[in-house]
């Protein structure tokens, strides 16, 4: 869906000068594709993960001061954005979820399809690990976060077998927990939707990150710091991140004015215009060739008027 991304994102990104903004750095694949597309444009990448920057400023070093590299979580575009004494950006990129080094990094412990020790952090020097979250929260809310961020049916169940085993030892890598949600489903529960564990590891890693607070200051935050004219693409994973992405898109593609009015002024007029009917998916070719791709949902939008004063 990178291509699909690049053709949204042109008509903005065409223009001399035009800065881009990649607020999911990763590998730097998306960026340097954006950068090869748009030989005219600047590029702003943020990334929370170090090794992430170390390895993507590798890869973006032959583009030089066309690439500027940003420590951040992508919820604080409005201060890097700020610090880099830019007003206004023509393009973002947002690729949302766990890039492709996290999960295939065993060490990280985001995937549950490997023994790894239970961290789940997107930057490894702030904040909990999964493994502290399993360890001490309440088991109630350790039932909401399964079944709010895992959509998880099964959470009593799960996180009542998490409470006795972490009574007798904690948890600290990812296969002991692996195994005790298998033991805990029952069998129909086991025999739909992949691995039984998918859920339950989507949702700590979503608690650990933050993923969806964040996520619900940056949307907003990225389609204010677009120029009029300027396009927003988000590729989401999950339906929960889709959803934020979509309200955000509606509003500020409704109109604004009370209910009645003959004639709407100006100011209540819509500030965006969707450029994707729905969500747009990936094609079967595609997820022939990347099977992460299969779960993407990408939508677009373009600025079309300044906030009313």
């Amino acid at each position: 869906m990178l291509q699909r991304c690049l053709d949204l994102l042109a008509p903005a990104l065409e223009r001399p000068g035009a800065v881009a903004v990649d607020c999911t750095l990763g590998l730097g694949g998306h960026s340097e594709a954006l950068l090869r597309r748009f030989p005219e444009a600047r590029l702003v990448a943020l990334d929370r993960d170090k090794e992430a920057l170390r390895l993507s400023g590798e890869r973006l070093a032959p583009f030089g001061e066309r690439a500027t590299l940003v420590h951040a979580v992508y919820d604080e575009l409005p201060d890097v954005l700020a610090r880099l004494g830019i007003a206004r950006v023509d393009g973002v990129l947002f690729d949302l979820g766990v890039s492709s080094m996290q999960l295939d990094e065993a060490d990280r412990g985001f995937a549950y399809a490997q023994d790894a020790p239970l961290d789940m952090r997107m930057d490894q020097t702030a904040g909990v690990s999964a493994a502290e979250v399993l360890n001490t929260y309440p088991p109630g809310e350790l039932v909401r976060i399964l079944r709010a961020y895992g959509e998880e049916k099964q959470a009593k169940r799960i996180v009542s077998a998490v409470v006795r085993e972490r009574e007798k030892e904690p948890f600290t890598n990812s296969a002991r927990l692996v195994e005790l949600i298998r033991d805990a489903l029952p069998q129909a529960a086991k025999r739909t939707g992949g691995n039984p564990a998918k859920r339950t590891f989507q949702a700590l890693r979503i608690e650990v990150n933050g993923e969806l607070s964040v996520l619900e200051r940056a949307i907003p935050a990225a389609v204010k710091a677009l120029g009029v004219g300027g396009r927003i693409a988000v590729l989401s994973y999950h339906s929960l991140e889709d959803r934020l992405v979509k309200q955000v898109f509606a509003a500020g593609a409704a109109t604004t004015a009370p209910p009645g009015l003959p004639v709407v002024p100006e100011r209540y007029q819509p500030r965006l215009k969707l450029l994707t009917r729905g969500a747009e998916l990936p094609t079967e070719e595609e997820i022939a060739e990347n099977r992460r791709a299969a779960p993407a949902r990408l939508r677009g939008a373009e600025r079309i008027r300044e906030d009313a004063e």
